[in-house]
């Protein structure tokens, strides 16, 4: 008999069980710092993965726009032609909505500060109406309490300036960074072909034909509900967008152009993105003219409703086929772990895993347990025939 390896000996499984509950123990008893140490080391990549995201979710917009270029015969300039075009319309529309947003948001904060008086007068007199209050308050008491708070204010920052500085130091790192990771993307989505070429030789090398067919069909499938997820996802807020800007223009409601596009960002994220378009939009009105952030408020219930069974069930049909709840689950989980990025890539992720899980896991599950009942069922025959 030859000699018996290792992993046959009697005492390997209870060895590989041992040191894999160790370390189990260890991460779990370390798992904050193993977590700060994982997003620290990510930091590193933080311009190369954002420059990433930005190139997957404009290369929908980049492929529409190859086709207005298919009279062109080298696929390589066609595609260089379409970047170029799918960018400058990025450009466009974050330089119409930079106009449209800094403009307005300043002419609110004026219209507040020159309509402070009327608010003081609105406030007494609400006061008295409920008897909350017996004393009215006064605009000369409360411009000399606001002295008093942006003196209090001005020593603070004084007080703070190393910690001013190195918040500026900070933001003007996240700007270049995501200037960085905005060029990057260029790049990645103009070399897209080659990577894509390089990237299924790699694959196929590692795993063999047969393994690469399954990878090909799984990352597809994932690219697929990915892609309709961004490319539904941002209709469907053009389309509330618009839709806000044309009832709030019926109503002669202000800043039309400020609030739809609130709206229509708020309305990316899922689950309580509407909420939050709605308190931050009614709060900007609530300071113009309270009857029309009233109506907004009835405008928002209404076209939310329209949104929710209407326009989003015609879009994404049943492209995602998740349950609500498992949406709200990957919400909160996602955004709890990763923040606002968590939060925008909660229902993709739910739809992935639901997939791995429904056609991968739960299948094989199923095949092994009616393998595991057509192995009792020959037994028990044999038995029967002995």
């Amino acid at each position: 008999m030859g000699k018996r390896k290792f992993w046959e000996a009697p005492w390997y499984p209870t060895a590989v069980a041992i040191c894999i509950g160790v370390v189990v123990y260890v991460v779990l008893s370390r798992i904050s710092g193993i977590w700060e140490g994982l997003l620290s080391f990510l930091g590193y990549f933080k311009p190369v993965i954002m420059g990433c995201v930005i190139a997957y979710i404009v290369n929908p917009l980049a492929k529409r726009c190859e086709r207005l270029f298919k009279d062109v015969e080298n696929d390589g300039r066609r595609w260089i032609l379409a970047n170029v075009l799918a960018y400058v319309f990025v450009i466009l529309f974050l330089v119409f909505a930079l106009l449209i947003l800094i403009p307005q948001l300043i002419n609110s904060v004026e219209t507040f500060i020159g309509n402070l008086d009327g608010y003081i007068v609105s406030f007494n007199k609400a006061l008295e109406y409920w008897g909350l209050s017996k004393t009215t308050l006064d605009l000369s008491q409360f411009i000399s309490s606001a002295e008093q708070f942006l003196t209090n204010f001005s020593d603070r920052i004084l007080a703070n300036v190393g910690g001013i500085l190195t918040a500026s130091a900070n933001l003007g790192k996240n700007l270049a960074s995501w200037l960085i990771a905005f060029v990057l993307s260029i790049y990645l989505l103009t070399e897209k072909p080659k990577l894509k070429v390089g990237l299924c030789r790699l694959l196929l090398a590692l795993f063999g034909q047969e393994r690469y067919d399954g990878l090909i069909i799984f990352f597809s499938r994932c690219h697929t509900i990915c892609n309709q997820y961004i490319v539904y996802n941002l209709i469907d807020s053009v389309i509330v967008g618009v839709a806000n800007a044309i009832l709030m223009a019926i109503f002669g409601i202000e800043y039309v152009g400020l609030i739809s596009f609130v709206v229509a960002v708020t309305n990316l994220i899922p689950t309580f993105g509407p909420m939050i378009g709605l308190v931050i939009s009614g709060l900007i009105l609530l300071m113009i003219n309270p009857i029309h952030s009233l109506i907004f408020v009835l405008i928002t219930l209404v076209l939310q409703t329209c949104d929710a069974y209407i326009i989003k069930p015609r879009l994404f049909g049943n492209s995602l086929g998740i349950s609500g709840l498992w949406i709200l689950v990957g919400v909160i989980v996602g955004g709890n772990m990763f923040g606002i990025i968590g939060i925008l890539l909660a229902v993709p992720a739910v739809a992935i895993i639901d997939f791995i899980y429904r056609t991968y896991i739960i299948t094989r599950l199923e095949q092994r347990r009616a393998a595991e009942d057509d192995k009792r069922e020959s037994k028990e025959e044999n038995k029967e025939e002995d």
